[in-house]
Order: structure tokens, then C-alpha cells, then sequence
């Protein structure tokens, strides 16, 4: 099925945004891109031409016109994550077309509800094994730094997803090589030009061995388990378990390496960086971190949480959406035109490169009353009942939504939820935290609190 025909434009051309001569509007965006791109929206309207020196870019915002990027004229925008395939290589998020279709058939029963169980035993493992180190930094009351606490357990958990038992005494190495491809990953998506990537700095000369010792012990691990044949019921295995319902074939070592890759990278520092976000607003809120205490107590009481708990556990979601709609992970996120196409009555070039914002349309007033203010409430059943679809969109949306969305809201509502049995989160003093948007969107210096343990 090709993409939608587009109808006439209403509007001869698009509002661009005032830059300078040549440069355009690239000072600004580079400067500070989330301020810039929602005062774009706010002066210029739902799509706004970007003159980036010598490239023009549309930001799209509105709701419908995200809908058309991402849903109704899917088609005729590829995501155009060339960067990234030395690193991932063709897994989900830089695939396209008829591949990734296939792809996406073959992976989305790893994602299933069942699955989904296997996994949250694993999530509320890791952080079980954890409370032992928090407690101590509780006793010496130690200004820990949340967001490094949540990466590393967010780690232990993705690893242990992807690979179960068969880490061994290597966890540490790989999870130093996954923090080093990771860092990579976020200076080739900034990067000023591709040839900044293969220059023999200490630092490519890193990742480039990092990136040798993960090729190796997965491929390893990969063909240990294919000679045995046993289901250790973790990722790797459905990923060799997995055959495409219409062909019948599996995957081949190098997809499934591809794979685990972009699991790894997308959805560990994402989920971390919302768990630190969603701390730093309940310390900040101390009724709202009541009630959810309350439902904890009225739900689980002093036992660890189960998947099973959930869905009687609103207001943790409730939570942890407001959190997401104000710092987004994926704050801003990019497509190209194939063909031109019209979005809400503007003309779109083929070739085009647009950019969608969830920060941008999460923070917009004419779709959010009193944006910037953190109240859980907007995700009740009534009034997310009264919103556009994509107003609010932190996993993307349409056929190339997050396949790993549903992993990671179990994953936060549980961690979340031992967490706040057990100890009260206090921000350290005198401590500004920005959002700062580099690959995701992170809290820079970074949340520092006090841990007290709970009685």
C-alpha cells in the first residue's frame, strides 16, 4: 500500500521562523533547542519552516499534523536513523519499509503480555538486590545522585531481560561496554559531520573496542544457544524462538545481535531518565507523593509489587504520564518526506526533513491548561477522554510506536513502587536541575537527593 495522495494546499507556503543570513535560526536551536522550538510553535503555528544554515526543516506540532507524520501518511516518512546502523545495525529503529514490517511481525511476540510477566519477576529482582546499597547510603545520609542510582539498576534489569543467567562474571564488563556504545550513540546523533566518527580519538578508539567485546559475547552467546537448544525464557531466546507468521523463517545471528542492540540502547537510558524526572517531581509535591503512598499501602501493602497489581494502581500510572508529558525522553524525534506532501493545509516538499517534538506539543497551551504545572490529575480517564490522540506522544505513535512502551511503564511502576515503600526522596538543596536534550532528555547537573529509609 503506497502513501495517502495528498489533497491541494490551503496555504502557499510555510511561516518560517527569523534567522540570521546563512546561519538561519542554528545559533538559537543549538543554543538552547527546547525554548526555541516551543516559542516557534507558540509565534508561528502548527507548522513552522526552520532555516538550520543551509538545510530547511519543518517542525510540526499540532496534534492532527503529528498524526499525519505518524499515523495516517506514515508511509511516506522514513525515520532516516543513519547514524545510528553502525551501532544497531537494521533493528527496529533504523529499519524501514518492507524489512522492518517483517521485523516488527517477528518481534512483537517478545513484547506479549505473558513475556511481559517473565520480565517484571526480573524487575522486581534486580531492584530487590539494590535496597541493601540505598539503605546504607540512607544510614550515612549521602547526597546520592538518582539518575546514576536508576541507570545502573535500569542496566541490571535490561541485561538480565536480554540474557538471563548466562552473564556470568562478565555483567560488569558489559554493562561498561553498553555505557560506552550508549555514549557513542549520543555524540553521532550531534555530531557536526559523519567524518567526526571515524577519527582516531581516544574516545572513538573506546567504543570501537566496546563495540568488539559486546559483537563477541553476544554472537557467543548466540550460537551456545542454538547448539543447546534450551529456552532459558529470556530475550535472546524469544528473539531465536521467533519465526515470521506469514513466512515461517526466523531470524539470522546478525538480526538478532541488530536486535538486542537497539533494545539495549533505546530503552535503558529513556526509562532511567524518566525515573529520575518522575523523583525529582514527587519530591517537589509532597501530596501528590502521599496519595500515591496511599494506594501503594492500599494495594500492596509491605510486599514486593507484581504485574498483577497494576492495573488497581491508577495513580502510579497517573504519575508517571504527567512525568513523561513534562520531560519527555524522546523529546524530539525526525522524519523525511518521500514524496511532498500537505500537512494541515502547507505545503511539504519532497526531501524534507520534519521534526516532531512530544516536549513541544506536551508543553503547548492550546492543548494542556497551565502546561509547566505537574499535576497527575490530566490522565484521569475523563480528561484524557477529552484530548487529541497525539497530544501527548512520548513513545511516538502509529505503526512505529515504541514496541518496548509497555516494558517500560511496568518497569517504572514497579520500580517506583519499591522505591517509595522503602525509603522518602529529599532533594539536596541549593541544586538547579535543567532539562538538557542530548539524545534523551536529561537532568543536568542531575537529581541529588537524601534517601530515608521508611519505618
Amino acid at each position: 500500500m503506497s502513501q495517502i495522495t495528498a489533497p491541494a494546499p490551503v496555504f502557499s507556503t510555510v511561516p518560517a521562523a527569523a534567522g540570521m543570513p546563512v546561519l538561519g535560526v542554528l545559533p538559537r536551536f543549538a543554543r538552547d533547542p527546547l525554548n526555541f522550538l516551543l516559542d516557534a510553535a507558540l509565534r508561528y503555528g502548527p507548522v513552522v519552516r526552520l532555516d538550520l544554515a543551509s538545510r530547511s526543516t519543518y517542525l510540526v506540532s499540532h496534534p492532527e499534523g503529528v498524526k499525519h507524520v505518524l499515523q495516517d501518511n506514515n508511509r511516506n516518512y522514513r525515520k532516516g536513523y543513519d547514524q545510528a546502523k553502525p551501532l544497531m545495525g537494521e533493528g527496529l529503529v533504523t529499519s524501514e519499509g518492507e524489512f522492518w514490517r517483517s521485523q516488527r511481525r517477528l518481534i512483537q511476540p517478545s513484547f506479549s503480555r505473558q513475556n511481559l510477566s517473565e520480565y517484571a519477576k526480573v524487575m522486581v529482582s534486580a531492584t530487590l538486590d539494590r535496597l541493601p546499597h540505598w539503605e546504607a547510603l540512607a544510614s550515612q545520609r549521602q547526597p546520592v545522585n538518582f539518575g546514576e542510582e536508576m541507570m545502573r539498576l535500569t542496566q541490571t534489569i535490561i541485561v538480565r531481560t536480554m540474557f538471563s543467567d548466562d552473564v556470568g562474571d562478565q555483567a560488569d564488563a558489559l554493562g561498561k561496554a553498553f555505557d560506552q556504545t550508549l555514549e557513542h550513540l549520543n555524540q553521532v546523533l550531534f555530531s557536526p559531520h559523519p567524518i567526526f566518527e571515524k577519527l582516531p580519538t581516544p574516545a572513538n578508539r573506546r567504543h570501537e573496542q566496546a563495540l568488539r567485546f559486546l559483537d563477541e559475547f553476544i554472537y557467543r552467546l548466540i550460537e551456545k544457544r542454538r547448539q543447546s537448544g534450551v529456552d532459558n525464557g529470556d530475550l535472546l531466546s524469544r528473539l531465536l524462538l521467533a519465526r515470521d507468521p506469514e513466512t515461517g523463517e526466523g531470524m539470522p545471528d546478525r538480526q538478532i545481535r541488530d536486535e538486542l542492540m537497539t533494545i539495549f540502547l533505546a530503552g535503558h537510558e529513556t526509562t532511567a531518565n524518566a525515573l529520575a524526572w518522575t523523583f525529582y517531581l514527587l519530591a517537589r509535591h509532597p501530596l501528590v507523593e502521599f496519595r500515591l503512598l496511599d494506594e501503594i499501602q492500599q494495594v500492596v501493602g509491605n510486599r514486593p509489587p507484581s504485574v498483577e497489581d497494576l492495573p488497581a494502581m491508577s495513580y502510579g500510572a497517573m504519575v508517571f504520564s504527567e512525568a513523561l508529558r513534562l520531560y519527555p525522553p524522546a523529546w524530539m524525534f525526525a522524519r523525511h518526506a518521500i514524496e511532498e506532501d500537505v500537512i494541515q493545509g502547507y505545503p511539504i516538499p519532497a526531501g524534507t526533513m520534519i521534526f516532531l517534538s512530544p516536549y513541544v506539543t506536551h508543553h503547548h497551551p492550546d492543548y494542556w491548561e497551565n502546561p509547566e504545572a505537574f499535576d497527575p490529575e490530566r490522565f484521569s480517564e475523563a480528561q484524557s477522554a477529552q484530548r487529541p490522540r497525539y497530544a501527548y506522544y512520548p513513545f511516538g505513535g502509529g505503526p512505529r510506536q515504541c514496541i518496548g512502551n509497555h516494558f517500560a511503564q511496568m518497569e517504572a511502576q514497579l520500580l517506583m513502587t519499591i522505591i517509595l515503600q522503602h525509603f522518602r526522596v529529599e532533594l539536596v538543596d541549593g541544586i538547579k536541575v535543567k532539562p538538557t536534550p542530548i539524545a534523551t532528555l536529561q537532568p543536568r547537573p542531575g537529581v541529588f537527593v537524601y534517601l530515608e529509609k521508611r519505618q
